[in-house]
């Protein structure tokens, strides 16, 4: 080891002060030259960053200097140049990695966010909670780190690069504050369960770390973490005959000895924390299992099911044991929770749907099909098994659907709107996608194989979906972009005939846009808004409840009210809520709906009577993010006379924010009308 790299371990350090002067002159050197020639200049920045880092003060040297690297080019040609796409549970990897410009790219990244998290950098595609909001799940993702020294096997794997990771995570937990990590993350997990997202594996594992601190007598969390007991007892120890988490083939033998009046005290603790979290116990299906050699009644428990629920299960008892006996095990528990909700639903009254699953029970899968799952998920349990979870799941929790940062939200939108209004033709996507590796749709009369359409929105495959939308997605999007290929040349914004036969009949014909697509500057705003107030408030359409979803395209802003970009959305209903006031509740295919979009427009997803997996918005906030929306044409009525203080209020949000450059010079009643 050299004196540059003794750094922490004592002995010989090298001042940081020369240091720095080593790397302001690389990085300076990195700034001006040209895009070609950056690759040859970054390796001698990286290796005098990585000597930095094992300094101290290296971290906070560095964090000063992130939006020079930035700007420099450090990131150029990386994942790491898009950090508005970047993933939390990937930073372990990165950080444990035996390269060593990973490793330094992953600390100065995670120093980026840091910077713009603390508002020393504000970043074009960044904002400064999103930034602040990735940080805490890395820390959470990482507390291990964080608090424990380094394992042996981290030594002979990493070298001299081990303190860099614990250093790196040292400091942005002194920024953020040590004596809030733990709670803030509680309220964070809590926050995204409130949601009931489908894809709950990132927040077991922050859970399992929460566990592991705690029982681990050399972290002092000092008051911390008091909040974390409910969601840690409800995957590892949620019953009494499972409460010091004793593993799972001890527990089998516990239930073998138990009599009736155990197994109901444990179906009902099992059912209780697993509706109040929306977190299943890989103890759970090891219950579930156990009673089905012991009647309905107590298996209806153990789901917890109202008389609705329960009604629906005896009447389909043979469908429902099959399905625990081929999609629950303790790899694939959520299955429990989308079982209990799909029943709760009461969708196996509708005459296709209990022969679409008992077809999807005997469905052969595809090599692809396979190959993806196992890729996706390991071989724990079949794919078979897997792709049933899936299937339960996205029945059971409709608006649970989310593409986190992929640019698949139209797929996403669509697959949720079948599973919350037409759940047979879910299923048959989903018989399609994994048993063909086709689906057909029609456009227009024309039919559009995704076998053929070879091109997609995305460009990789998405790999970080729930099982159903991993088979599905890459099918419909090449769907989609096919859709939208057949729609060049036609004047106007091609969302107009793509979304209806994309999603279904029930999306609206008539179609309203207040962006000119050919410029991007607003279009007769106040028209515009009078014609979504007609056809979607209840005071002025008559009191009309919205019947089906609808899709809609709403222009997203970060917290500092900047346009960030276009974004499908499914607007689901529109109601007062608890405190009077009127609010548009709809479904944004996001694995995170709870977004700060600038000037006091927060988007809610709790304590507003939004039901599970709704964001909400008050109905004039709402309508000052809204691009594009669809109507009945025959029902559309007059233009709505709504009352100029609250269109003024709209306009308003709109001009300070995502509409503040986009006004034609003539004003905002200047340009085209909004074509129907």
């Amino acid at each position: 080891m050299t004196h540059a790299d003794n750094g922490l371990a004592g002995g010989g350090r090298v001042q940081l002060d020369s240091l720095l002067g080593m790397l302001d002159e690389a990085l300076e050197r990195l700034a001006t030259a040209r895009e070609f020639a950056k690759p040859a200049k970054l390796p001698r920045l990286l290796d005098i960053a990585r000597r930095v880092l094992l300094q101290d003060g290296g971290c906070a040297a560095l964090e000063e200097r992130a939006q020079r690297l930035e700007e420099a080019g450090v990131f150029l040609g990386s994942d790491w140049a898009s950090p508005h796409i970047l993933q939390p549970s990937l930073t372990t990897y990165a950080l444990q990695s035996q390269d060593a410009a990973t490793v330094v790219i992953e600390v100065l990244s995670e120093l980026r966010m840091l910077a713009v998290a603390r508002g020393e950098y504000l970043h074009p595609q960044l904002a400064a909670e999103q930034a602040h909001h990735f940080l805490t799940q890395v820390l959470a993702i990482n507390l291990s780190m964080l608090f424990t020294p380094p394992s042996e096997a981290e030594r002979a794997s990493q070298g001299r690069l081990v303190p860099i990771p614990r250093a790196l995570l040292r400091h942005l937990a002194e920024r953020i504050g040590y004596e809030h990590i733990i709670d803030r993350l509680i309220d964070e997990i809590w926050r995204m369960l409130q949601q009931r997202p489908i894809q709950v594996d990132d927040i077991k594992r922050m859970v399992t770390q929460i566990a592991i601190c705690r029982a681990n007598p050399d972290i002092d969390l000092g008051g911390s973490g008091q909040g974390a007991e409910r969601l840690v007892s409800s995957l590892y120890g949620p019953t009494q005959g499972c409460r010091e988490d004793p593993g799972l083939s001890v527990y089998r033998q516990r239930l073998e000895s138990m009599d009736r009046a155990a197994l109901q005290s444990e179906a009902t603790g099992f059912a209780r924390a697993m509706h109040d979290t929306g977190l299943v116990s890989p103890y759970h299906p090891v219950l579930l299992r156990h009673l089905l050699e012991h009647g309905d009644h107590l298996l209806a428990e153990a789901l917890g099911l109202s008389a609705t629920g329960r009604d629906c299960m005896f009447c389909y008892h043979e469908l429902v044991r099959e399905l625990i006996r081929r999609a629950v095990y303790p790899e694939t528990s959520q299955a429990i929770y989308g079982l209990a909700l799909m029943l709760e639903r009461g969708i196996l009254y509708q005459p296709p749907v209990a022969p679409a699953i008992w077809r999807q029970l005997g469905l052969s899968l595809s090599d692809w099909s396979r190959r993806r799952l196992v890729a996706a998920y390991g071989d724990a349990v079949s794919p078979a098994a897997r792709l049933l979870e899936g299937v339960l799941c996205m029945l059971g929790l409709p608006l649970g659907v989310g593409q986190g940062n992929n640019p698949t939200c139209q797929s996403a939108r669509a697959l949720s709107m079948w599973a919350y209004n037409d759940p047979d033709y879910l299923l048959q996507m989903v018989v399609w996608a994994a048993r063909d590796d086709e689906i057909v749709m029609h456009f227009e009369g024309q039919s559009i194989s995704s076998r053929e359409s070879v091109a997609g929105v995305a460009v990789e495959l998405p790999m970080d979906l729930d099982p159903v939308s991993l088979i599905v997605v890459p099918h419909l999007d090449r769907i989609y972009a096919e859709m939208g290929r057949r729609c060049v040349g036609r004047e106007g914004d091609p969302h107009r005939w793509v979304n209806p036969e994309f999603h279904g009949w029930w999306a609206g014909r008539g179609f309203s846009i207040n962006v000119d697509v050919a410029t991007g500057q607003m279009v007769d705003l106040d028209g515009f808004l009078r014609h979504f107030y007609a056809c979607y408030h209840p005071y002025y359409n008559g009191n009309q409840p919205l019947i089906h979803p609808q899709p809609a395209g709403v222009a997203i802003t970060d917290s500092a009210a900047r346009f960030v970009g276009w974004h499908a959305i499914s607007v689901l209903r529109v109601a007062l809520d608890p405190a009077g006031v009127m609010r548009v509740y709809f479904f944004n295919p996001n694995n995170d709906s709870g977004q700060d979009w600038g000037d006091g427009v927060k988007v809610s997803t709790a304590g507003n009577g939004e039901r599970f997996g709704e964001s909400s918005l008050p109905f004039a906030q709402f309508a000052s993010r809204l691009y594009i929306f669809h109507y009945d044409p025959l029902e559309s009525g007059e233009l709505a006379a709504v009352d100029q203080d609250e269109l003024d209020q709209v306009i308003g949000y709109i001009q300070r924010s995502w509409g503040a450059e986009r006004l034609p010079p003539g004003g905002l009643q200047a340009g085209r009308q909004p074509s129907a």
